[in-house]
């Protein structure tokens, strides 16, 4: 007697790699998908992490490694922070409970993780570049495969995805995009393009197509069961015939959609169906962020990401005990909130900057440009140069993609534009892709830019009011986490002055702690029971010097202490200028070295830059020994 057939639940357990999801029967594919969806709440549920939009990609996901021979066939996810699912379906699904943490699963794809993974991914907006490269490589090399892009409507607002759609079509490449429209990034998505995928959604011609034509199918017995497999050549036929075009057709790429990327079955068949094409083709397919959990269905933003929670209770937000650095920096922005000069732009990071509550009351005045880095930093230069004061809250990380502009369009012509950098330093369970490591070191390198680096919530204020209050272009950098409200110490002499946190009753056997940033904490922390005077510089650009340098003199040695890159940072800028002065003692520097830093708590990624204070004590007393012995 033959063993019962297995159920969906079973077949899920078989699932070790996308050779065995090919395998299992087509019939059974959604009931797959719903115990993978259950399991995707379950393992989030408890490590952290992107919970929304995972969840919005499980039936796409399947469909893809059903369809396509992954790993020959190249599958390049866009962000990455939406790869759950295919991490669990190719062969990670054990490990998914490590998700996040140091020597663990990363958030993103990642190439040494997984011969899954072809590309790396963390920022947006790199998938078809990556894919059309893939594509073009294996043409030369003589090989045969598909390269597939998997992007989301929010990251197609950026502008490397339309210069890598306007290569693909030129050259006629055989890749393909799945466009996976779901009407959000983090935020609610913004713009002319989303209007344009909004008319492309809700145009009745498409609709009547869609649904009338497979309704006329069902009814025509064999020859419907033949139409049907075509069902989408046909469709986009007769679209073309009543002049509804897409932009992407205008590119050069055939243009397929939109489809329920819930409807597995008619996943299947439209990939299978495009599997056999050639040439750039993009298939336009319609999700919803937070599917089949229905508090991240009523509210996909806040859902986006989360911390560990119990599955039968609503999970909360990503959140810091106390006023994080974000809140802050939300109300020093609400007290300036009515000058009529003070513009705010963001790249798509209204919620993740604070900027909620100002653009509800100022929504004439705070500007959501989308993922468009570039042409946020542009856009800034451009209102200061007509006489407003633009503010561009930014992540540290996504400012790497504007430095050109920072550069060109804004410091070269000395404009008025604060940029309020948030994120600045290790980050934790994002990673290497989303670390804010090299900031202070690009930007000592730019003239008129000056730089500064608060260490409690006084001081954020502070140095955000004199940013503002300057004729030029200005940073602001300030990290993840909880801040701390005041620390105490002298008061600067003047705006652009440094800070003694706490000074040492003799210079001359004692260590100058000089920190910048979150890190001043830490150096007092670290130096309460040693003879150490701690220096808050707050400015890293332009630098105290004139109360600097005789606290170098008469000290015994130093320690420096950043959590920017130690090539380049600011350790670099004080033992040179020191050099240059003639004032030469034993240092010691604790910054972030010239690696990447590997996903895992805030804790341990300061740990593995010396910046934990069991370290930091340790490296005091060693310096004091060497240069003032008792």
């Amino acid at each position: 007697m033959p063993p019962p057939p297995l159920s969906a639940a079973d077949w899920l357990d078989t699932l070790h790699s996308p050779a065995e999801v090919r395998r299992v029967p087509r019939r059974l594919l959604p009931q797959v998908a719903e115990a993978l969806r259950a399991e995707l709440i379950r393992r989030v549920a408890e490590t952290g992490g992107h919970l929304a939009p995972n969840l919005g990609v499980v039936e796409l996901t399947l469909a893809l490694h059903a369809v396509f021979n992954t790993p020959d066939d190249r599958l390049v996810w866009d962000v990455g922070h939406q790869a759950y699912t295919h991490k669990m379906l190719t062969g990670r699904r054990e490990a998914m409970s490590s998700l996040r943490q140091r020597d663990g699963l990363s958030g993103f794809t990642r190439r040494a993780e997984s011969p899954f993974d072809p590309f790396g991914a963390g920022h947006s907006s790199t998938s078809i570049s990556a894919a059309l490269g893939m594509a073009v490589a294996a043409k030369l090399l003589g090989q045969k495969r598909h390269s597939i892009a998997v992007i989301g409507d929010g990251a197609l607002t950026a502008g490397q995805a339309f210069e890598a759609l306007n290569h693909a079509g030129e050259i006629k490449a055989d890749v393909l995009v799945v466009l996976n429209d779901n009407d959000m990034s983090i935020s609610r998505n913004v713009g002319a393009l989303q209007q344009h995928l909004t008319r492309l959604r809700s145009n009745p011609v498409i609709s009547r197509l869609r649904d009338g034509g497979q309704a006329l199918l069902s009814h025509t017995g064999p020859l419907g069961d033949i139409l049907g497999s075509t069902r989408i050549g046909l469709r986009d036929g007769v679209k073309h015939l009543l002049g509804v075009t897409s932009l992407f057709e205008e590119l050069g790429f055939a243009y397929f959609g939109p489809i329920d990327g819930h409807d597995l079955p008619l996943l299947l068949d439209t990939l299978e169906n495009l599997k056999r094409h050639s040439g750039p083709r993009i298939l336009h397919v319609i999700t919803q962020k937070g599917r089949g959990f229905n508090p991240a269905e009523l509210d996909p933003v806040r859902f986006h990401g989360v911390g560990k929670f119990d599955p039968k209770i609503e999970p909360q937000p990503l959140a810091t005990h106390g006023k994080s650095w974000t809140h802050a920096f939300a109300d020093w922005l609400e007290r300036h909130a009515a000058r009529p000069e003070l513009a705010v732009i963001t790249p798509a990071m209204i919620e993740g900057s604070g900027l909620a509550g100002f653009a509800a009351r100022h929504p004439a005045r705070c500007f959501d440009v989308g993922i468009a880095e570039q042409h946020a930093l542009t856009f800034a230069g451009g209102l200061a140069a007509e006489g407003m004061h633009p503010v561009v809250a930014i992540y540290s990380t996504f400012l790497q993609r504007a430095w050109d502009q920072l550069i060109h369009d804004i410091a070269l012509q000395n404009l008025p534009v604060l940029l309020a950098v948030d994120r600045a330093g290790q980050v934790g369970p994002d990673g290497a892709t989303h670390a804010g490591s090299f900031d202070l070191a690009f930007g000592q390198a730019i003239p008129n830019l000056i730089l500064a680096a608060p260490s409690d919530r006084r001081e954020l204020f502070a140095l955000l009011d004199a940013a503002y209050a300057h004729a030029g272009p200005a940073l602001v950098r300030y990290p993840r986490g909880e801040c701390p409200d005041d620390l105490g110490g002298e008061p600067a002499d003047h705006p652009f002055g440094l800070r003694v946190r706490r000074r040492a009753l003799d210079p001359s056997r004692s260590l100058l702690v000089i920190a910048l940033g979150a890190p001043v904490a830490l150096g007092l922390h670290a130096a309460e029971h040693l003879p150490a005077t701690v220096v808050d510089l707050r400015w890293a650009k332009p630098i105290d010097w004139p109360a600097l340098l005789p606290l170098m003199s008469t000290h015994a040695a130093w320690l420096i202490l950043e959590e920017g890159s130690a090539l380049g940072g600011i350790g670099a800028t004080l033992i040179t200028e020191a050099a240059l002065q003639g004032i030469h003692k034993p240092v010691r520097r604790a910054a972030i070295p010239d690696q990447f830093i590997e996903h895992g708590s805030r804790e341990q990624c300061l740990a593995d830059c010396g910046l934990e204070t069991t370290q930091l004590t340790h490296t005091m007393t060693e310096l004091l020994r060497q240069a003032a012995p008792r």
